[in-house]
């Protein structure tokens, strides 16, 4: 089974083509981190217009590379949400345009569901998993049961974890993207132990008997003390000590988070190794991915994070979640609509505050 793969959900432009053994054949990401840098952040209309710009040369590039022709392709998965909805349409109409002219499969991807599942590409988890899904617009803790079947435990009530990062990180004077410039800034830190006596930060919802997360303090917290800085360009020792001491605050947050969620799986859930999953753009931090896995081995979990470069924006994960759903005899009509939200459990409780992050 091979499977042609899109993704356009936000300021990558991504294609890919695998395989149903595992095997990724092509893998092409093309970051528009240059159109973005001068405005701080992604401007969805500038992001559309280059999805539309390059997608088709990727997708041309990505069946060369894997070197075969349409007509070797099981399917075509494009991510039709959740996401900018312009850029996220691009995508979508890309793969049903192909899987029309060729006559094959179309599966319509939930963005999140494909980094959830990027797991059993890259390391064949079984499930059931627990799941930390950590990224620009989402920090959720869910149990991931089958294919297409989540039960959300928790959620952040108002910012997600990456956008705490990046706007943390532009609190402290760092360039866009915010997220690896203040993990980086953090590693030139001399002593951390100093950092958080200088810097002392809050611990959201630290020892709550739920699994919700809350980061929007904790970003009002380092706003409080770069304003106490002396005025004009920060110090970078300065940075470097404030990023610190925020990374050790993301980190004892979300480790309290997931303890409390291993626990609960523990109990509901007899498997032989329970494991702990991490995924999205935030899983590629250092600093928390080594956090997550000292706590997997003090609680007996088996702790897996994707590479690197599957942890943000690709279309591997998206041709994989389609490789996934065919397996189940699953497909989508042409008349399917892109979804700027799609929660990945649609029956989870609100939570006030959550809104779309829910």
């Amino acid at each position: 089974m091979l499977v042609l793969g899109i993704e356009t959900s936000c300021d990558e432009t991504a294609a890919a083509v695998v395989s149903g053994e595992r095997r990724i054949l092509s893998n092409l990401v093309l970051s528009q981190l240059d159109e973005h840098r001068v405005f701080g952040g992604v401007v969805p209309e500038i992001a559309a217009r280059a999805h539309m710009d390059h997608l088709d040369t990727l997708i041309r590039a990505a069946m060369a590379d894997a070197g075969i022709g349409f007509r070797d392709l099981s399917g075509i998965a494009a991510t039709c949400g959740p996401g900018l909805i312009g850029g996220v349409m691009v995508g979508m109409m890309a793969g049903k345009a192909i899987a029309a002219a060729h006559d094959l499969p179309f599966i319509a991807v939930n963005h999140l569901e494909a980094h959830a599942l990027t797991p059993r590409l890259t390391d064949n988890v079984a499930f059931p998993y627990l799941l930390l899904l950590v990224s620009g617009g989402h920090t959720q803790i869910l149990v991931a049961e089958d294919v297409g079947v989540y039960r959300r435990w928790g959620t952040t009530i108002d910012d997600a974890a990456g956008e705490c990062f990046d706007k943390a990180a532009k609190l402290m004077g760092l360039p866009y993207p915010g997220g690896p410039n203040l993990e980086r800034a953090a590693t030139s830190c001399t002593s951390a132990a100093q950092a958080q006596d200088r810097f002392p930060l809050p611990r959201p919802m630290l020892g709550r008997p739920d699994c919700d997360f809350s980061f929007s303090g904790l970003k009002t917290a380092v706003r409080n003390h770069a304003d106490k800085l002396p005025a004009g360009a920060l110090d970078p020792r300065d940075v470097a000590m404030l990023a610190s001491s925020f990374e050790a605050a993301i980190c004892d947050v979300v480790t309290d988070r997931c303890a409390r969620a291993m626990q609960r799986f523990g109990a509901a859930y007899r498997t032989e190794t329970p494991t702990i999953v991490v995924s999205g753009g935030v899983a590629a931090n250092t600093a928390l991915r080594g956090a997550l896995q000292n706590l997997a081995t003090e609680q007996g979990f088996a702790f897996v994070a994707p590479p690197l470069k599957l942890c943000s924006d690709n279309a591997a994960m998206i041709a994989w979640a389609g490789i996934e759903h065919l397996r189940r005899g699953k497909s989508d009509g042409l008349d399917f609509a892109a979804r700027p939200r799609w929660p990945l459990d649609p029956e989870a409780e609100p939570k006030r505050g959550a809104g779309v992050k829910a």
